[in-house]
C-alpha cells in the first residue's frame, strides 16, 4: 500500500510531501465556495511528482450545477482523480449517484469516486454506488483495515496531525496508471 493525504483551507500551501504519493485537495463546497488555497496546494503536491486528486463536498440542492461549479474551477491534467466527498445526510443516495455519473460523463477521462465515513457507508448509503472507487474514513486504529467488506481504494486512517490515507496500490506508478496518467 502506498500512503497520501487530503488538504484543504484548513492546511497551509506548503505542506510537507515528505513520504507521501499522493494528494487529495479541496476545491468546492456547494455552488458558491471555493477553497482560496487549492491552486497552491496543487502546485505542491505537482512539484513533488504526487498523483493528484480533487474533492468536492456535496450540498442538497441541483447536484449538477455543483458538479459544473466544481469542473469549471479545474484545469485537469491527465491522471487527476476527482472526488465527491458525500457527508451531509440531506444529499441523498440519488443525488450521490448523480452527481457521480454526471461527473464521469463529462469526464470520462478522469477516474470518479466516492468518499465517506463508514457510517454513511453502512447506514446511509443503500446503492452500494462508488463510481470508479470508493474512499472510506474510518479512524479504527487499523491502518489499511477499514472494517467494510466492499472494496476500496483508499483509506483514511486518521486526521492527526493531518488526513492520513493509505490507497490499496502497489507503487505511485501503479496508482498513475489506473488513474490514467
Amino acid at each position: 500500500m502506498i500512503k497520501g493525504i487530503d488538504v484543504s483551507s484548513y492546511q497551509p500551501t506548503d505542506y510537507s510531501t515528505k513520504g507521501m504519493d499522493f494528494v487529495f485537495i479541496k476545491i468546492t463546497e456547494g455552488t458558491s465556495y471555493t477553497n482560496p488555497k487549492w491552486v497552491e496546494q496543487r502546485k505542491t503536491a505537482r512539484d513533488a511528482g504526487l498523483v493528484t486528486g480533487f474533492y468536492h463536498f456535496g450540498r442538497s440542492g441541483s447536484v449538477t450545477k455543483q458538479a459544473d461549479y466544481f469542473l469549471s474551477k479545474i484545469n485537469l491534467k491527465a491522471g487527476d482523480m476527482l472526488v465527491l466527498d458525500w457527508e451531509d445526510t440531506a444529499v441523498t443516495n440519488a443525488e450521490k449517484d448523480r452527481w457521480i455519473k454526471y461527473v464521469q460523463e463529462k469526464r470520462p477521462q478522469h477516474r470518479v469516486l466516492l468518499y465517506c465515513n463508514t457510517n454513511f457507508w453502512l447506514n446511509h448509503d443503500t446503492t452500494s454506488f462508488a463510481g470508479d472507487g470508493l474512499w472510506i474514513a474510518h479512524y479504527n486504529g487499523k491502518p489499511g483495515n477499514p472494517g467494510i467488506k466492499h472494496p476500496w481504494r483508499f483509506h483514511q486512517y486518521t486526521d492527526s496531525p493531518i488526513d492520513t490515507n493509505l490507497a490499496r496500490f502497489d507503487s505511485r506508478a501503479a496508482l498513475r496508471e489506473w488513474a490514467g496518467g
